[in-house]
Order: structure tokens, then C-alpha cells, then sequence
């Protein structure tokens, strides 16, 4: 315990010279305005408890035969992380700048916190992270994702007092009931009660200790309290409590029951360890220790007199020797190396993954021009991935697979720890050791998938289009560690995020607006190029590759959108094969007159869209026989960039071949209409594209008042047509859009123009009437006998 204490106090002192110093860093002379940083930046407050979870977390693995990974969940605690990472030798193992002397201490603390140096979260720059600090809440859930499938392996999520505010981090606590024993590791969560964040208490340490207690008792965990402000003492307390833990964790190991978890709540005073208080203000024990306590240094000697005594409350003498050396006996402390937490593979995925067993795609295809769904074919070939991965390959969702169609995954059961019921025999599939995740919270299935994959496995995740926005700032942060890990040499590659979105915001005519939102794709569609994927599958083929180019990427964020309903299905296996390679296409059944240069080019993007534009491309071939149309699907989003802006980005000869330089081009997408202008804006026949798409704002080309209640779809109940007209995206909008804007059928269009409308009004009151949409226009009475009639 003496060398856990020293090391505990090297620690401190770390961490204080890292937001405080660039040079002096033993202090072995009185310390001046030039020994510090210009810019003082970094977070004290979390850093002592991180600190000391690490080196007692270190400390029980030279005791115990497991593997362990730390996951610090207070947002700003790097100097807390990096200072044992540093003592461990890590930290210079993979950086051997800052070697474990003078020299490499006062390069240590210079790089922190500064332009080119080490941030003030545990970045992928960091050995033994898989989690950015920035954004709080994710710790529990990446803990627990990280932990399944890897029996041997525990993980200790450091959980902020702050940090348990939050909606993602609350329901993470649910994860307990599908962790087993058996075929998964376990889950050691040590509450930081320091009682403060940035402004403000905490709620947590202002309830009573009973109630907190109670708390995670009725979360399912058994808690174990450490409290004090004295570090000899509160080592005590720690040492009994993570001995207590360990225990129980080893003897849960193997046994396949809903496990009680240990939890430690550990209380100390926020910046524990700093100054109590300057000038009658309080510091430790209080929010003013949160980020620099003594900020103006530089302007106020006596600030700087007192920073001086911190860092000498350490005893830095004590600590290293006069070469920087830890006077230490860093054995006692740390396991061997490759256990260590700096150095544990499981924070670095990629050296662990393995590839995937995967069967062949053809033999869950579908039949061209039919109707089918477009998911189900992809659950099929899920439950072969499932049934040859057993221990590296798992499906989640938020209570959504079956309704996604997806419900063939089942057959491997779905997680569930907690009783079960009779029945639930009825098709309830609920089994300890399921390989389907399903909790009602997007946040934790995707904090759970995420720790999946960052620990070397694969999976994807399945919801609905319009809440797929909840998650939006967890998938950016994943983003931005993809994007970051690329540049860091040793991390290897991970397997990739793959986000489902369907029930798609043009099958939302049962739910109404609440469920119609295409507004993820937006918020994702500016990130980092070499990361982001966005494709949109127009059929149950052309889905089932793309998930498999999805599934054998790595370091990618793959967002599929497609719907789950039935729809025409335009592409054989071979086709839907080299339409997804090349992400983008011309359908020759949809277009006329190939051999000649078009008069009019009809796109599409997205399943829906597609249909609707197709069906207006027949109506067009009815009308005008000699009209020469192009038919362009768009599979791959980021092909209509140039590809300066995107590795998949088309170069301009390539995309003016499938768009001219000069014909009207009539886009029909399936979100919102000006994100193609944005993807398109630099290409030459920029002018003449027209896009169709989502638009909250919905007005249609008809104006009579006797019409006015088809159009409003009150209470935003709709019929699948209807929603189409109401936004424009419909065939018959396309089709008037097409004689319009085509030089040679504007003198000759009228009277198809006012029949088109006359469909559309049609279409209008028979939705109105009925609840349903016409029957001459549905895709079984419209669409798929004409495409199988050009087929013949």
C-alpha cells in the first residue's frame, strides 16, 4: 500500500504539471512565470479519482488471472488517465518522447493540452482507451458491449457523478440483465462521487446515502462504499472494496445466471487533493476544482506562490530521482506487460478481430420485377451470419427487429437474463443465450454495438429512420474516433459502425409526421469522408451486397437506409451485384431509346423514390413513345460528389456521362431535396437538376378548395400515395415535372399534364374515402405488370 500511495501522489503531481507547466518540471528550483504554459487549459477536478481507480484496477490484476479494460466516463479527465499510463511505461512504449526521465516528463507536460500534443480527453492518441471523453454518458454501455462475448475479460467503467445525469448513462444501467456469466465477461462500474460538475452539485451526492444505495440495489448491483478525504485512509477502504469486488466478479465467472454485479461508489472531494481553499474561496471539494483552480498564475504572484506548495505538497523528492527516475517500485504495482491497462488488446480491437464466415448471398436472393420486401431477405442471411459467428458477430435494436423485418435473427434467441414467463414461449424467443440485443433505448444498443466493435467484433443495428436523430451526437463521436485512429499507426483497423435505418419516413402514412424524419442523413453527410458511407438500396438485392460490403469494412460509419415493406423488386442477383459495386447506375428497363443521346434524365435515390420515379418513366413511355429517356439510380449517396470533396466521389467526365452537360435532369430523393443541390453544386449540368424529396412544408400543384381536405392529411394520417403527393415525389408529379421541363413536349404536353392530374386527384379522394390508395395504382396492379410486360 506505501507504493500505491507514492504512486498515487506521482499521479497528482503528473497531472497538476501537465495543466500548469513546460518546463521545471522536478521543481528542483523555485518555480517562475517562464516555467508555465502560456495558455493554462485542462481538468483537474475528475483527474485524482481516475487516478486512483487506475492504479488500484492495475493493482488487483497482478492478483487476479483476469484481463481488464478501463473506460473513464468523466469527460475531461486525461491528466488522470495519462499520469498512470505514464508511471505504467506505457505511455512511452508507444510514444518514446516521453521517456520516464527529465526530459521526456518535460516534454510530457508541454504536449498536453497544446496544439500538436495530447488532448484533454482520452483520445485514440492514447494506449488503452476505446471511448473519447467529450461527450458524456456512453462509459456503462460501452463497458458492458465491450465485456460481451469475451469471458475472460472485465471491464471497469469509471462512471462521473456528472456523467450519470444523463439520459444515455441512466438506462445503461439496465445492461446487467443481459450480461451472462457464462459466454460474456463482467462489468465492475466505479461510481466518482466528487459532488460537483462544471457550476453546479450533483444530484447523486446530494440524495442521501441510503437512497443511492437503494438506487443500485433496485438497478441490480450490490453496492460497495468508499468514502473519505484522506488518501491513506480512503486506500484502505479502496483495497477491501476492490478486493470484495474481484471476488465476487471470479466467482460469478462461468455461471449462467443473471449476475449481481459489485459496484463501488467511491466519494472524495472534487480536486481531491488540491488547495482547500485561496482568498476565502474554496477549491477542493468544490466546482471551482473543476477545470484550471488557479487560473491566473501568470498575473498574480501569490496565485503562483501557492500553485508552487501544491506541486510541492506531492514531495516531488520523494517521487522521481534527479533524472526524473520514479523512486517507485513500479512491479508492486503494475501487472506484466500485455496485461497492463495501457497495453491490453482489447483497447486496441483490431489486433483481436477476426474475419467474419460469411455465406453466399445468391442463396438468399429474390426474383426480379415481384414483390417482396425488401428487409426479410436481409434477415435470412443475418441468421447465417449469426448461426457461423457464434462468438463474434451480434444483431441490435431497439425492440424494432421483427417490426424491420429482420425477425429470422431470432432463431439464435433473443438476449434476456431476467424471468420468463410461459408465455413467452409463444414466439417471445427470449433466451439467456441469445445473439439479438433489444432494449428500448437507441443509446444503449448503440453504446453496446460500439463497445462491440472497438473491442475487435462485429454487428449492426437496426431502428427506425425518424428516431435514428437520438443517436446522432454517440455516431458522430464514433466518427470522429474513426477518423482519428487512422492517423494513429499502431491502432489497427476495427470493424465498421453499420446503422439500419427503415420503417423509412415514407412508410410513416400509419404513425403520421411524429415518425417522419429523414434528418440523420443530413447531420452525418458532412463528416469526414474517409469514414462515412451513406447507400441507399433500391431493392431487396441490391440491400443484401451492400450489407456485405458493410460487414467486411473496417473503420467505417455505413448508414443503409431502405424500407422494410413490400416493393418491386428491379434487379436479378448478378445485376444488384454490379449496381452496389459501382454505387451508381443506369437501368436500361426504366429508360427508352438507349442508343440515342436522352432528351430527359429521370434520377433516383432510395427505394421509394425509385418506384415513384420509375412508375412516372412508364407513364412517360404510354404518352410519348418517342420520348428518349435515361433512368440513373444513385445507390452509393457520395458518388454525386466530385471526388476531390470524396474517395467515392465520381470524376466530372464520369458524372456528366450519366447526367449530360445539358438535359433536364429530374432527381427524385429520399430525404431532403437541397442535399443534392449541396452534394451537386460544382458539377456543369448543376442548372438543369430539379429535386424531389421530404419537405416539411407541403404543397402540391393543384389548387382547389374542394381538394383542400385530401391535401392537408389531418392529424398526418396518409395513405402511402397520398404522403408521395403531398410532397411532389409522387409519379404523376414527376411525369408533369418531366413535359415541363422538356423543350420538345412543352408545345404537346398540356393535355397529359391535366391527365396526370386527373390521376392525382383520383388517388387523392380514393385515399380520402377509403383509408386505402386506389388499386389501378398499386404496385401490384401498376408497377409490376408493366415492368414484366417490358420484360416479355
Amino acid at each position: 500500500m506505501k507504493e500505491l500511495l507514492k504512486a498515487f501522489k506521482a499521479c497528482n503531481y503528473l497531472a497538476v504539471g501537465m495543466i500548469s507547466l513546460k518546463d521545471n518540471p522536478l521543481l528542483r528550483e523555485p518555480l517562475r512565470r517562464e516555467h508555465l504554459k502560456k495558455r493554462l487549459l485542462g481538468h483537474w477536478g475528475a483527474s485524482p479519482n481516475i487516478s486512483f481507480v487506475y492504479l488500484f484496477t492495475s493493482y488487483m490484476l497482478r492478483k487476479y488471472p483476469l484481463n481488464a479494460l478501463l473506460l473513464v466516463g468523466p469527460g475531461h479527465g486525461a491528466p488522470g488517465y495519462i499520469a498512470p499510463l505514464y508511471l505504467e511505461g506505457t505511455l512511452s512504449k508507444f510514444y518514446p518522447e516521453f521517456s520516464q526521465d527529465k526530459e521526456g516528463m518535460k516534454r510530457l507536460f508541454k504536449a498536453f493540452s497544446f496544439p500538436g500534443g495530447l488532448g484533454s480527453h482520452c483520445t485514440p492518441e492514447l494506449p488503452g482507451s476505446i471511448q473519447e471523453g467529450g461527450e458524456l454518458g456512453y462509459s456503462l454501455s460501452h463497458a458492458f458491449g465491450a465485456v460481451f462475448d469475451n469471458p475472460d475479460l472485465v471491464a471497469v467503467a469509471i462512471v462521473g457523478d456528472g456523467e450519470a445525469e444523463t439520459g444515455p448513462l441512466a438506462t445503461a444501467w439496465h445492461s446487467n440483465k443481459f450480461l451472462n456469466p457464462k459466454r460474456d465477461g463482467l462489468v465492475l462500474p466505479v461510481l466518482s462521487l466528487n459532488g460537483y460538475k462544471i457550476n453546479n452539485p450533483t444530484l447523486l451526492a446530494r440524495i442521501p446515502k441510503e437512497e443511492l444505495i437503494s438506487l443500485l440495489k433496485g438497478y441490480g448491483y450490490e453496492p460497495l462504499w468508499v468514502e473519505g478525504e484522506e488518501p491513506e485512509e480512503v486506500s484502505g477502504q479502496m483495497k477491501t472494496a476492490m478486493e470484495s469486488a474481484f471476488e465476487r466478479l471470479m466467482d460469478l465467472r462461468g455461471k449462467e445466471k443473471r449476475p449481481v454485479l459489485p459496484a463501488i461508489v467511491l466519494k472524495t472531494p472534487k480536486g481531491w487533493t488540491a488547495p482547500k481553499e485561496f482568498r476565502g474561496k474554496y477549491i477542493e471539494g468544490y466546482w471551482r476544482s473543476h477545470q484550471v483552480p488557479l487560473s491566473d498564475v501568470h498575473e498574480n504572484p501569490d496565485s503562483l506562490k501557492l500553485l508552487e506548495e501544491w506541486l510541492q505538497s506531492y514531495k516531488p523528492e520523494e517521487l522521481f530521482d534527479q533524472e526524473g527516475r520514479p523512486l517507485i517500485n513500479l512491479s508492486e504495482l503494475f501487472p506484466e506487460e500485455g496485461r497492463r491497462l495501457g497495453d491490453t488488446p482489447f483497447a486496441n480491437g483490431g489486433l483481436l478481430r477476426k474475419p467474419l464466415d460469411l455465406p453466399k448471398m445468391e442463396d438468399h436472393s429474390v426474383e426480379r420485377f415481384t414483390l417482396h420486401n425488401n428487409t426479410l431477405p436481409l434477415g435470412y442471411y443475418l441468421r447465417e451470419v449469426l448461426r457461423r459467428n457464434p462468438h463474434n458477430f451480434r444483431v441490435f435494436g431497439p425492440d424494432e427487429t421483427a417490426s424491420n423485418r429482420l425477425h429470422p435473427t431470432f432463431e439464435s434467441g433473443k438476449v434476456w437474463m431476467l424471468e420468463r414467463l410461459p408465455v413467452d414461449e409463444d414466439e417471445g424467443y427470449l433466451s439467456p443465450t441469445g445473439k439479438v440485443m433489444e432494449m428500448l433505448s437507441e443509446h444503449t444498443v448503440e453504446g453496446w454495438l460500439e463497445g462491440y466493435l472497438l473491442t475487435g467484433r462485429y454487428g449492426i443495428l437496426s431502428t427506425y429512420e425518424g428516431f435514428a436523430p437520438i443517436i446522432t451526437s454517440m455516431v458522430n463521436q464514433f466518427g470522429k474516433w474513426l477518423d482519428i485512429s487512422q492517423d494513429v499507426p499502431w491502432r489497427a483497423p476495427i470493424s465498421s459502425l453499420n446503422l439500419l435505418l427503415t420503417s423509412v419516413v415514407w412508410r410513416q402514412d400509419h404513425n403520421g409526421f411524429t415518425h417522419q424524419d429523414p434528418g440523420f442523413i443530413n447531420s452525418i453527410v458532412d463528416k469526414w469522408p474517409n469514414v462515412v458511407r451513406l447507400y441507399f438500396p433500391c431493392d431487396a438485392n441490391t440491400l443484401l451486397i451492400t450489407a456485405e460490403l458493410c460487414l467486411k469494412s473496417t473503420n467505417r460509419v455505413n448508414i443503409i437506409v431502405v424500407d422494410k415493406q413490400a416493393h418491386p423488386q428491379y434487379l436479378d442477383y448478378q445485376s444488384a451485384y454490379s449496381h452496389a459495386i459501382k454505387g451508381i447506375g443506369i437501368f436500361d428497363f426504366a429508360s427508352t431509346h438507349t442508343d440515342k443521346e436522352p432528351d430527359l434524365v429521370l434520377a433516383s435515390c432510395g427505394d421509394i423514390p425509385t418506384k415513384e420515379a420509375i412508375g412516372a418513366s412508364l407513364l412517360l413511355r404510354e404518352f410519348f413513345p418517342d420520348l428518349a429517356i435515361r433512368f440513373v439510380n444513385v445507390v452509393n449517396l457520395f458518388r454525386l460528389t466530385p471526388d476531390s470533396e470524396h474517395p467515392d466521389g465520381l470524376p466530372d467526365r464520369d458524372f456528366d456521362a450519366y447526367f449530360t452537360t445539358d438535359k433536364p435532369i429530374i432527381f427524385n430523393f429520399h430525404g431532403y431535396p437541397w442535399l443534392i443541390h449541396r452534394l451537386t453544386y460544382r458539377r456543369k449540368n448543376h442548372k438543369n437538376l430539379h429535386v424531389r424529396g421530404y419537405r416539411e412544408n407541403r404543397k402540391i400543384g393543384i389548387d382547389a378548395t374542394q381538394l383542400q381536405p385530401f391535401l392537408k392529411g389531418r392529424g398526418g394520417i396518409t395513405t402511402p400515395l397520398q404522403l408521395a403527393i403531398l410532397n411532389q415525389t409522387d409519379r404523376f408529379s414527376i411525369a408533369i415535372d418531366a413535359i415541363q421541363r422538356t423543350p420538345a413536349l412543352q408545345s404537346v404536353g398540356g393535355r397529359y399534364i391535366d391527365l396526370l392530374k386527373d390521376m392525382q386527384i383520383k388517388a387523392l379522394r380514393h385515399a380520402y374515402e377509403e383509408g386505402v390508395d386506389a388499386p389501378e395504382f398499386s404496385d401490384e396492379n401498376f408497377l409490376v405488370p408493366k415492368l414484366r410486360k417490358l420484360l416479355s
